[in-house]
């Protein structure tokens, strides 16, 4: 996903993100890609989390090809298989995660397998401005197993969060306006 899969590249990514946005996005010494975010969507922290958790749908969070291949649900742990086409790599890559919500309210994701050989995703959801809002903390430390350099991978992994957080906000947009009757 990126996110949820990790490498979608669309050259439409140079647009804008969800306002106001702060996104860093560099390489880790250890190798990989090491992305953190802070991000306002303008709704409620249940709108968020009923589109981070709705994993069918999630190639619909992206511009980049994404398909879920296989989706498995046992004792509050999803487990879901993504298949991810990207221009920087040959053919699909496969992306096995875990999911689960803390006790705490993140929600996380960490590699069960596939063609990575390092996935961990957190996302702390936090109310503000009355519940009217949602501050949402994102990180994003993942290696794929392949010869592109991390420098590329971390250029194109910022323009495909760039374009995940406007989709997310375009969607969580228009669930809160059905939510509300309009």
């Amino acid at each position: 996903m990126i996110v949820m899969g990790c490498l979608l590249l669309g050259w439409s990514g140079w647009s804008r993100a969800a306002e106001p946005v702060e996104l860093d996005v560099r390489t880790e010494p250890t190798g990989g890609v090491r992305a953190t975010a802070t991000i306002l969507f303008p709704v409620e922290p249940a709108i968020i989390q009923r589109l981070l958790t709705d994993y069918a749908h999630w190639p619909e969070l992206f511009e980049g090809r994404m398909r879920v291949a296989d989706l498995k649900f046992q004792d509050g742990v999803a487990t879901t298989d993504l298949r991810i086409e990207h221009a920087l790599l040959p053919g699909e890559r496969q992306l096995v995660t875990e999911s689960r919500m803390l006790p705490n309210g993140e929600l996380v994701a960490d590699l069960k397998g596939g063609d990575f050989t390092r996935y961990h995703r957190r996302w702390k959801l936090t109310s503000v401005n009355g519940g009217a809002q949602t501050r949402a903390d994102f990180e994003l430390v993942f290696e794929i197993d392949s010869v592109v350099s991390d420098w590329l991978v971390a250029f194109a992994t910022r323009r495909d969060l760039e374009s995940h957080f406007r989709i997310m906000r375009e969607k969580a947009l228009a669930q809160a306006q059905l939510q509300s009757g309009r």
